[in-house]
């Protein structure tokens, strides 16, 4: 069993890959090809935006978003503590401060309660500038935009949509990535939509931004002239062979993988129901893309005994995320450090994803919850 099956996706799709591929191959157009342009027109309409500007991975687009708002030394980017690293990362790798916050237990995304206590007591230090909350789709499951939109126009704050692993979720039927002033995703492989290497998109319907942001992902060049620099930017491009794996693999997110992955979360809410599990949380008039199944175990469970359990089952479990990143040591001794997140705290203790994608069977679930199920009656 995978955690994600990238082999039966493939042999599913095979036929029109493998075309796609060739024809990529054929034209020798490995670097900024139609199918570049393509992509970026089918998902800019699929999550109902005006500009997509693909780039080399979900990292990358979100640096060049805070470059594209000259974000910098001095500046305060709120993250929440219970997320990948590089939603943290980028900020410090542009010279600003992230300060982590905590998030909710239910939903694993940014708490707003905690958020605007982060931001006021900022401003009560006085020593940081107070610039962009970068807000998580954390497991498939878009952020609570509604009170955290509210938060940014309070305190005159850019919000920045890290939809790494939300692509295909929504909010009463806006689409993640769509959210914020800019927001971004990544193609990495096991990602909802996902190529085969590192890819990444950023979207946003702000005209001025989407033609910095274009010109940043090619060393920062004036238009259509690569050897006119106008500001420093960085080389961040899809390869032409990822836009056009990407295009059939859209196609077929959108006529049935996402669908057919919240059955399986389904399934598993519906064999796991009666465990003292705590099972994900999906808010009404939400619609997450399960870029992971991930649930909580009771306290007192020892994790890694159900791992290894697991493992000897032929059942891939994994632990997102093992630390809270503020506890990271690239953050030791500065003021990203010292942040109270007890929720993410506890997260880290608990957690457990278990294998997810569109093309579990019905059988797999249950043999996994049966396994499940008996090591905590046990």
């Amino acid at each position: 069993m995978n955690f994600r099956d990238l082999k039966k996706q493939y042999e599913a799709l095979k036929p029109e890959i493998d075309l796609a591929i060739n024809n990529a191959l054929s034209s020798a157009r490995f670097i900024s090809g139609p199918q570049v342009k393509e992509l970026e027109e089918k998902l800019a309409e699929y999550i109902g935006v005006k500009h997509c500007i693909t780039c080399a991975n979900g990292t990358d687009a979100i640096t060049l978003a805070l470059m594209a708002w000259e974000i910098g030394e001095g500046d305060a980017v709120f993250v929440p503590d219970f997320t990948f690293f590089s939603s943290g990362e980028c900020p410090a790798i542009v010279g600003a401060t992230p300060i982590f916050v905590d998030v909710d237990s239910r939903t694993y995304n940014i708490d707003p309660i905690k958020l605007e206590e982060a931001i006021e007591t900022v401003l009560f230090e006085g020593k940081l500038v107070p610039k962009v909350v970068v807000a998580v789709d954390l497991f498939g499951l878009p952020a609570d935009y509604n009170r955290i939109k509210h938060i940014c126009e309070k305190y005159n704050l850019l919000l920045l949509e890290d939809g790494a692993q939300g692509f295909g979720g929504s909010v009463n039927g806006k689409k993640a990535c769509s959210f914020g002033d800019i927001s971004t995703t990544s193609f990495f492989p096991a990602k909802p939509l996902g190529c085969y290497g590192d890819g990444g998109a950023i979207f946003t319907d702000n005209d001025e931004w989407a033609a910095i942001l274009r010109s940043l992902t090619v060393h920062g060049k004036s238009g259509n002239d690569k050897y006119n620099n106008i500001r420093i930017g960085m080389n961040s491009r899809l390869d032409t062979i990822q836009a056009a794996i990407l295009l059939p693999k859209l196609k077929a997110f959108e006529e049935y993988e996402l669908d057919k992955v919240n059955e399986v979360a389904g399934l598993y809410n519906e064999k796991l129901s009666a465990s003292k599990l705590i099972l994900p949380y999906v808010p009404q008039g939400y619609v997450s893309s399960w870029a992971q199944y991930t649930v909580q175990l009771p306290d007192g469970t020892d994790r890694e005994q159900l791992i290894t359990k697991l493992k000897e089952k032929n059942i891939p479990a994994m632990v997102y995320y093992i630390k809270p990143m503020h506890s990271q040591g690239a953050f030791d001794n500065t003021r990203s450090a010292v942040a109270d997140c007890p929720v993410t705290e506890q997260l880290c203790k608990t957690v457990l994803s278990l294998p997810m994608h569109p093309y579990l069977e019905g059988e797999d679930i249950y043999y996994v919850c049966k396994q499940i199920l008996e090591f905590l009656n046990e």
